[in-house]
């Protein structure tokens, strides 16, 4: 029994022993890791960066959205909407971005940097939906400046704060952003003003250019192909849009903008207050054409007369114009009649920056049902002619003006309704609508200065609109609703009372003569299923 006990007692201080001398051949113990830590100088959700004093907050959101009656698009409902077989009335959008809100402290105050990326899925029944990349925030805040894309100062009512279809003429950049270079100053009180510099807002320019053969004709006023005597030809005409009219290629016109020389100019006066919010501002924008030309000719030789071909460069250009856009808007909260519930309405005027009042949708507006049809024709000014012959003209800037209202009443806290509104009118001056109506085919055929519309022919055009959006909140960060709006177009009009000929059919229309009534009108509703999670 004792040789027993004496070898358990030898085998465990052999094993210490052992063990003591794995222990120390081991390196020194780590120190604790370093937990994340809550920062609260910026509000919930932010976290110090460990081994920084930067806190950071990550969030996003993902969205499912079934819309109707939209013409396969989230905001250009009226871009050639034909109602016809090839009309896609059904649209899917799924979307889902990540953002990431990064601030700390310098000697002049906060620095922010803030991203919002994600992918937006957009389809109308065909199979292999496009995922695209997007992303619509990149910017940085610091000492009362903003530099990059973030949403444009000149903004105020916000539509998609009421109502989810996007067809609503308005200026709101706040879905997919806008670039910006801006300094605001803080008055104190709720007090605030803005100065910026930010990317110009773009419809088209409408060139009515001709080039001229030789023997070059004095004094020949006439825009016709071919002719014996060198007769001017047409290079555009003013049709449904079928792609972007920014300037970009594939715009509706050949004579488009120029190359981008300076920025927009914004400004804004701000108060916000317990009561609510109040802005005014205005905008600056250079209207600059390309050539009176819209190709490049070089010499030649034409039925055995030798001459100058004048090219783009050579055929001159008409001078640069300002367009010019003014706001007002307001914000009151009528907690008094329900917790929550506010009143927001906007005004713009705008001389040749149409953009800032149609920011979406930005294109030509038709819309058909069966032959009867209303179109109206966007741009920031027109202009025609040709100094060769004494028929060109400075660009005639377009004039614009609408408003914007909505209100939103909170039945419970949990569900809430909004009724939204809103009425827009673009019109030209005489010598635009001249221009305008010759390249519809419904004028004399002669060009700037010269040309001369058919007695009823008008290319003044309104629109207005009304709608509801009916939301409940099913948490604090997951919501659903309904969206349904009702929108009719007064569109232009015809001498003939009849839209005809290739000049203004957009594609996909199979026909070549519609009926031009007073006006037409369209139905659109949008579902949305929305969760935002926020840490």
């Amino acid at each position: 029994m004792k040789m027993v006990k004496s070898l358990l007692l030898g085998s465990a201080a052999g094993l210490v022993a052992v063990a003591g001398a794995q222990a120390a051949d081991l390196p020194v113990k780590a120190k604790p890791v370093q937990y994340v830590k809550i920062c609260t100088l910026y509000g919930v959700g932010f976290y110090y960066i460990p081994g920084t004093d930067m806190c950071i907050k990550i969030g996003g959101y993902a969205r499912a959205e079934y819309a109707w009656g939209v013409n396969g698009s989230s905001t250009n409902v009226q871009n050639g909407d034909v109602n016809n077989r090839f009309t896609n009335n059904s649209w899917w959008r799924i979307r889902g971005y990540i953002t990431a809100d990064a601030r700390d402290q310098t000697e002049y105050g906060t620095v922010r940097g803030y991203i919002a990326v994600g992918l937006s899925t957009n389809t109308t029944g065909v199979d292999g939906a496009s995922n695209q990349f997007s992303a619509n925030r990149a910017f940085i805040q610091w000492a009362g400046f903003t530099f990059g894309r973030a949403q444009s100062f000149f903004d105020f009512f916000s539509q998609a704060a009421i109502g989810y279809l996007g067809f609503q003429p308005n200026s709101d950049t706040g879905d997919g952003g806008w670039e910006v270079l801006g300094y605001t100053a803080q008055f104190g009180n709720g007090f605030s003003g803005t100065i910026s510099a930010e990317s110009r807002r773009t419809t088209q320019i409408i060139g009515q250019g001709c080039s001229q053969f030789p023997p070059l004709v004095v004094g020949n006023v006439n825009c016709f192909a071919g002719g014996s005597d060198g007769a001017l030809f047409p290079l555009t005409s003013v049709a449904a849009n079928a792609g972007t009219i920014n300037g970009a290629s594939g715009a509706l016109v050949a004579n488009g903008y120029g190359g981008w020389q300076t920025p927009d100019v914004v400004a804004n006066l701000r108060v916000d207050q317990a009561w609510g919010s109040a802005q005014v501002g205005g905008a600056l924008h250079q209207v600059n054409a390309a050539y009176y030309n819209s190709t490049n000719i070089i010499p030649g030789n034409t039925g055995g007369n030798f001459g100058l071909f004048p090219g783009q460069k050579l055929s001159g250009h008409p001078d640069n114009a300002w367009g010019w856009a003014v706001m007002a808007g307001l914000r009151y909260n009528t907690p008094f009649i329900s917790q929550g519930d506010y009143l927001q309405v906007q005004g713009i005027f705008t001389q040749g920056a149409l953009r800032y009042l149609f920011q979406n949708p930005n294109n030509n507006w038709w819309i058909q049902d069966g032959f009867g049809t209303a179109f109206g024709v966007m741009s920031d000014g027109v202009y025609g002619g040709s100094p060769l012959n004494g028929t060109a003209t400075n660009i005639n800037l377009t004039t614009a003006w609408g408003i914007n209202a909505g209100y939103e009443h909170f039945w419970t806290p949990r569900w809430r309704t909004s009724l939204y509104g809103g009425y827009t009118s673009v019109s030209y001056n005489n010598q635009s609508n001249n221009i305008l109506c010759v390249l519809q085919g419904d004028g004399n055929g002669r060009v700037g200065n010269q040309a001369i519309a058919n007695f009823g022919c008008d290319n003044n055009w309104t629109s207005w609109w009304i709608g509801s959006r009916t939301q409940w909140n099913v948490t604090k960060d997951f919501y659903m609703g309904v969206d349904v709006a009702y929108l009719k177009v007064n569109g232009m009009s015809t001498s003939t009372g009849l839209l005809a000929g290739a000049a203004v059919i957009p594609p996909n229309t199979n026909t070549a003569v519609f009926k031009n009534p007073d006006s037409e009108n369209i139905w659109m509703a949008r579902m949305r299923v929305h969760r935002d999670f926020y840490p």
